[in-house]
């Protein structure tokens, strides 16, 4: 009776579905709890004075009441994190259901610690902040997704409180246009787009504007833009153009705190980064969506040798990146 009570809470811990219909479903919670302490009450009126069986049973019991108190808090707790966001995107796009939980419980690596608390899919790039900062205010932590195609566990969930933020929506593509980037003379060919693009799509475009997309990870048919820039994707094109961050003009993206961020490459060599002796990049904060600014830009100048270790076609041991933004 003792490994049925403490089996029933591991299943109900590792399975969401299980969980989701707990909650949903008073009854059956009821009906559950109820065994659960019949057969500790069963325990010890067989345990006929054995000390041991006792104390036993009492720790499994304070297990219980634990488990208890979680499952009855699921329903609030989601009740509260729904209120909040959906001030900022559709009610649609905050998913507690099992189905999402187990679809963003790892990625490529198959690495599993906890399944997320809630998967959110914003509708466009200007929900991004707000949605960090309400995330931030109810103490929960932040995941975010793409295609999930990473070998790294970067988009795995450490903690049952985990928010995944999952950017696939985010897939708008512009034309390739010429644009004459900080610092140069000349224009170059550029592409700007969503961080929930499928990299093939934006070698298409590439491709059919007459041009080649440098970055072409082995990944590039389900990978995304936003994992690109995160984890600075290579391919077997890099050897001659480079990996992602030698090819970025610049990008957006919000920090920790919940600001906007944008950082500009002054200067671009249009080659491999680390062959410019110093790198320089503006960059800029916004309180909102880039309308208020958050003090003046800022430069940040850093040798290109700092930014990918000598010898190597791409720096795996460096991702501080020399403390660019990335």
């Amino acid at each position: 009776m003792l490994f049925e009570v403490l089996g029933d809470m591991w299943v109900i811990q590792r399975n969401p579905f299980i969980q989701d219909d707990l909650v949903d479903h008073a009854r059956r919670w009821q009906s559950l709890a109820h065994a659960l302490h019949h057969r500790l009450d069963q325990i010890i009126q067989r345990a006929e004075g054995n000390g041991d069986a006792i104390v036993l049973a009492d720790a499994t019991r304070q297990a219980v009441n634990r488990f208890e108190s979680w499952i009855l808090s699921i329903k609030a707790q989601r009740k509260q994190v729904k209120k909040r966001l959906s001030r900022i995107t559709a009610s649609t796009n905050i998913q507690f259901d099992g189905l999402a939980r187990v679809s963003h419980v790892t990625d490529a690596s198959d690495w599993r610690v906890e399944y997320p608390f809630v998967v959110i899919n914003p509708d466009s790039e200007a929900e991004i902040q707000p949605l960090v900062k309400a995330i931030i205010e109810l103490g929960l932590t932040i995941i975010p997704r793409g295609g999930g195609t990473g070998y790294t566990g970067g988009a795995v969930p450490l903690t049952a409180d985990a928010v995944v933020i999952n950017t696939e929506k985010l897939d708008t593509v512009g034309a390739v246009e010429p644009l004459t980037l900080p610092g140069l003379s000349e224009e170059v060919a550029t592409i700007t787009t969503g961080a929930g693009v499928v990299t093939r799509r934006v070698s298409e475009a590439a491709e059919r504007s007459g041009h080649i997309f440098a970055v072409d990870p082995t990944s590039q048919d389900a990978s995304c833009i936003g994992g690109n820039i995160a984890m600075n994707a290579g391919g077997k094109k890099a050897v001659a153009w480079g990996t992602t961050l030698d090819n970025l003009a610049s990008w957006r993206m919000v920090t920790p705190n919940g600001d906007w961020i944008e950082v500009e490459r002054i200067d671009h060599n249009l080659g491999k980064i680390h062959l410019v002796e110093t790198v320089k990049f503006r960059v800029s904060r916004y309180s909102d969506y880039f309308k208020t600014a958050v003090g003046p830009s800022e430069t940040l100048k850093i040798p290109g040798s700092d930014l990918r270790k000598r010898g190597l076609g791409k720096d795996v041991t460096n991702k501080f990146l020399g403390g660019l933004p990335c």
